[in-house]
């Protein structure tokens, strides 16, 4: 829920920026929220903050989420929410619009692991987790937050970001459906930009490499791995990435800096995809 009081708009008229941001409890979410806050904007971090059939490791918590707000005290407001509800989603755009007045981009990072078998092996719930946050998630978060861009006056400069993952452009071993629903987003990515030709709002999507998050030790758990150290093997860095690093790119095209690009895809991912 808006845990904060309704206030004045006060956004736009003191030439602030406003996010809503998904996935936001912990991990590149958090630290996304993190980046854009200290960059001056005003966000709405979403997180569902519980745990969820066919995922098998604990999600983000809403004393996280709690704690993140705090650390931004009338510039980050916490909502609870599912992204799997279209309701909920647009109920939380609606608070950016009460808020603050307007909202200028809209982060789609829910996403979750599941798999560590051969997909004729994987069962119904793990493959509806993947799709139905990883996917219909970004498609929910589009489809509230997108004419609310829309709505700004011309010329707009509207920012729609996904996170997708190093796994939307290689395959990755035991992890199919992950592999799947990260294909997808990329997809949905350049359909949705394709509509919005013209608009003056773009919709890119960043793919990480392996980053130190709570998903990445899940993967790890997966592969039955002592350390996720083992991932950065697959990096020209030669380490894993830091959630800070990935969020400095999404937060790069969330920015009015970022016009050029719509309908493509930025690798933050070490060097993994040539």
């Amino acid at each position: 829920m808006d845990t904060a009081p309704p206030t004045p708009a006060r956004g736009a008229a003191a030439g602030r920026r406003t996010a809503v941001v998904t996935g936001a409890a912990r991990g590149i979410g958090a630290a996304v929220v993190e980046r854009l806050a200290g960059d001056g904007w005003q966000v709405v971090a979403v997180d569902v903050c519980r745990d969820l059939p066919g995922v098998g490791y604990p999600l983000g918590t809403e004393k996280e989420l709690q704690a993140l707000a705090k650390r931004w005290p009338d510039t980050v407001v916490p909502v609870v929410a599912d992204v799997r509800d279209q309701a909920a989603l647009q109920d939380a755009v609606e608070v950016a619009h009460r808020r603050f007045g307007a909202l200028d981009a809209a982060v789609a990072a829910a996403a979750v692991m599941a798999g560590g078998r051969p997909l004729w092996q994987s069962t119904d719930e793990e493959w509806d987790a993947l799709f139905e946050i990883g996917v219909r998630g970004v498609a929910n978060l589009a489809r509230a937050a997108v004419p609310r861009l829309l709505a700004r006056r011309e010329p707009r400069s509207g920012r729609f970001v996904a996170l997708a993952s190093a796994a939307a452009h290689h395959g990755l071993w035991h992890l199919a459906g992950y592999n799947a629903a990260k294909h997808a987003v990329v997809g949905l990515i350049r359909g949705l930009a394709t509509d919005l030709r013209g608009t003056g709002v773009t919709a890119t999507a960043v793919s990480p490499g392996s980053t130190r998050t709570p998903m990445l030790q899940a993967s790890a758990d997966l592969y039955d791995l002592p350390d996720t150290a083992e991932f950065a093997r697959h990096h020209l860095l030669g380490r894993l990435l830091e959630p800070q690093e990935v969020a400095a790119a999404v937060c790069w095209l969330c920015g009015e800096e970022a016009s050029a690009l719509t309908g493509t895809v930025v690798h933050a991912d070490g060097g993994f995809t040539p």
